[in-house]
């Protein structure tokens, strides 16, 4: 059975679930430190969702909402999950868990990217009901 909750506080079990994690999401972005998660849980616009497998945190996506002139909007970032637990869905609960509080909170569209050589990520967000949309993205590296 897995459970998908929203990290309240930054535990030793979190910091080495990202340390296990996030090498599996990007190998040019180290794990955050401590701080750096208590920030993102402490955030009033950033949402840590967790999937738990018993005590096991297998996964983990990102949901921010916030506020803009033409409505409150939601952005999905790092959905990853561990390795020895794809294939089971969890990636799914995630998702639909983030798209039902993204509604809860007053979102009107929830958005998110996923580069084409993720295959199995790519057919999930559109089975989901994601659209693909015609737009340029844009990244200005500071």
């Amino acid at each position: 059975m897995v459970d998908v909750v929203e990290a309240r506080e930054v535990t030793p079990s979190l910091v080495a679930a990202f340390e296990r994690l996030i090498p599996q999401l990007s190998s040019s972005n180290p794990p955050p430190s401590e701080e750096a998660l208590r920030a993102i849980v402490d955030s009033s616009t950033c949402h840590l969702l967790v999937a738990t497998a018993g005590e096991e945190i297998v996964g983990s996506l990102t949901l921010v909402v916030f506020p803009i002139p033409t409505g409150t909007r939601a952005w999905i970032e790092d959905v990853v999950v561990d390795r020895s637990a794809r294939g089971r869905g969890i990636g799914r609960r995630l998702t639909e868990h983030a798209l039902d509080l993204a509604r809860r909170l007053g979102a009107k569209t929830v958005d998110l990217t996923s580069r084409p050589s993720r295959e199995a990520a790519n057919r999930l967000y559109q089975d989901v009901g994601f659209q693909r949309r015609e737009t340029n993205v844009y990244r200005y590296q500071l």
